[in-house]
């Protein structure tokens, strides 16, 4: 129209007259008029039919450029940084980079499946209920229940990160009155509006592009001869130990055995689609900026994970004996970082501190948005009828109150470090929920081949759905493979001679055990059914979106500069 045209282009068109004006002002008030009576409607359907989806109160408001840095903030934190160390010393930089080459292969794979889901029916933890509508009800909160606690105890591991980093300038604040701050500044950004969350974590992860990039840019300089020393090093690392490292063995399966710890950690490492997902019941036109969104997201991440795995093995040695030493003497912060050991081998001052301190965003930009992704995907369980009632009551700005309440239940048990070691209670953490990642990606995965066979037993054409995948369902059947593969790959160490530990057992297999155990008990005590793709309710809550989708007028902020960042990460 006309006068929206004029109002986007920040001025009134001169062709129009006063009349006219007035008469597309009133047609625009009918048309919000209509659009507010479609969603009461909508309301009330879903309110007075106990049988179906519990109305999503949570609301649209975010933009383009908060999903694409929840993806970044959600997956990117210390890993990538800091632990990234331990991998390039079990299998060298060819190892390292092969490696994180594949399983963004594996990545790719599982966003394109998501994302054919989700902008078909953009709702409120997206996979968990699409497991439960597509598959089966017992499944659906299996995988609910193990989203939850992995993403719960995420929290306590980022919260025990950000207090190891604050220590390696000084140890002189107590532990415990740094995990209060932390909790305390984690509680205000989540608690409040969603919009406020938003451009938290749109800040907070837009720290870690620029570090991310800079490091990069760092490498790249100092590899050509860019440093104090004059140092052209270039690849020399690549030769001299090698480019592969042998791990436990020696000879071909020892390099075989270092390849495969690298993949593990990749595995554990790159993730984002998830964590795109769980915004898409509270993103704007998600139909138009969802799809751009999971191209966008794996794009960048994989950027900054395949050539940031690349620059590491360019920085230092697999043998270097300041890494070794920093790993096995537990030292804090970025002083296990293979970029400030390089820092420091090269005599570049400052600069340690800098990453470090952006380090430290990493980490709390992390845990910022796991609090989000586990109260939400607790809010879809109660939505469903899975966890109480009472969880799904939000404020009157959208923020379910009681799920992000329990969240911070759970990560009080960050306080474990005050009796324990830092390093000590992030090994308990990363064990628990290494497996739990790889099981969602592979709920992901087997629930998208039941949603395309529920798609070709109705007759509704993939080419009616909003974002198309290409090379399915072999696509789907790779990923889900891979990923339930390397779920029970991930502790095999532990069955190495001489390396049993009963602790490391329970930490890297519980969730392999919680997660049958949790859909066994439900189906039994419910009796839950199999779904047949004749039987999967692929309709309920689409027309509301169609109607969304057709009514949305986009509101340009009236600031200059949020207008900046929404072109660039739209």
């Amino acid at each position: 129209m006309a006068y929206t045209s004029a109002i986007q282009t920040g001025g009134h068109s001169p062709t129009i007259s006063p009349q006219e004006l007035r008469e597309e002002r009133k047609e625009t008030a009918m048309e919000r008029s209509e659009k507010d009576a479609v969603v009461r409607d909508s309301e009330e359907i879903l309110e007075d039919d106990s049988k179906k989806l519990a109305y999503d109160h949570t609301h649209r408001k975010l933009k383009p450029r908060h999903i694409q840095l929840i993806g970044i903030g959600g997956s990117v934190g210390t890993v990538l940084y800091v632990q990234i160390g331990k991998a390039l010393m079990e299998g060298g930089p060819a190892s390292l980079f092969l490696a994180f080459i594949i399983w963004s292969a594996v990545i790719l794979c599982i966003t394109v499946c998501l994302g054919e889901m989700v902008t078909y029916l953009p709702i409120s933890s997206p996979f968990i209920r699409f497991a439960t509508r597509y598959v089966d009800e017992a499944f659906g909160v299996a995988a609910g229940y193990n989203f939850f606690i992995f993403q719960a105890a995420m929290v306590p591991f980022e919260v025990t990160a950000c207090n190891l980093i604050i220590t390696y300038w000084s140890d002189a604040v107590p532990v415990a009155g740094i995990i209060v701050i932390v909790l305390v500044l984690f509680m205000l950004l989540n608690i409040f509006a969603v919009k406020w969350y938003g451009e938290a974590e749109f800040w907070l992860s837009l720290s870690k592009v620029l570090l991310s990039v800079g490091l990069i840019f760092f490498t790249f300089i100092v590899m050509l001869g860019g440093n104090p020393l004059g140092d052209r090093f270039g690849f020399r690392y690549w030769k001299n130990p090698g480019a592969f490292n042998e791990y436990y063995k020696t000879g071909d399966l020892g390099r075989w055995l270092g390849f495969l710890a690298c993949l593990i950690q990749a595995s554990f490492t790159i993730a984002g689609p998830d964590y795109v997902s769980m915004a898409a019941g509270e993103a704007v036109n998600p139909r138009k900026i969802l799809p751009r969104a999971y191209n966008g997201i794996f794009y960048r991440l994989t950027t900054f994970f395949v050539v940031g795995v690349l620059c590491v093995g360019i920085l230092v040695p697999y043998n270097d004996p300041d890494l070794a030493a920093a790993y096995e003497q537990d030292l804090p912060g970025a002083a296990a970082s293979p970029y400030v050991v390089a820092m420091d081998r090269l005599k570049i001052p400052i600069l340690p501190h800098i990453v470090n301190a952006m380090v430290l965003l990493a980490a709390f930009s992390a845990g910022n948005s796991y609090v989000y992704c586990s109260s939400r995907s607790l809010y879809g369980l109660a939505l469903d009828g899975k966890a109480p009632r009472i969880l799904t009551k939000c404020t009157k700005s959208g923020v379910p109150i009681y799920c992000v309440l329990i969240v911070f239940i759970f990560a009080l048990l960050s306080f474990l470090q005050v009796s324990n070691g830092s390093a000590v209670v992030l090994n308990w953490f990363v064990n628990l929920v290494t497996a739990s990642q790889l099981i969602n990606f592979s709920v992901i995965t087997f629930t998208y081949t039941r949603f395309r066979k529920a798609l070709m037993a109705q007759g509704v054409p993939r080419t009616s759905l909003p974002y198309q995948s290409r090379g399915q369902p072999y696509v789907a059947y790779i990923a889900l493979v891979s990923t339930f593969v390397m779920t029970f790959v991930g502790g095999y160490t532990v069955f190495l001679p001489g390396n049993w530990d009963i602790p490391t057992f329970f930490f890297s297999y519980t969730m392999i055990g919680v997660f049958p155990v949790i859909y066994v008990g439900w189906k039994l005590w419910h009796r839950t059914k199999f779904l047949d793709p004749t039987e999967v309710d692929i309709v309920t809550g689409v027309e509301e979106v169609d109607v969304y989708t057709r009514n949305y007028v986009e509101e340009p902020s009236s600031n200059a500069f949020t207008r900046f960042n929404d072109w660039v990460f739209g």
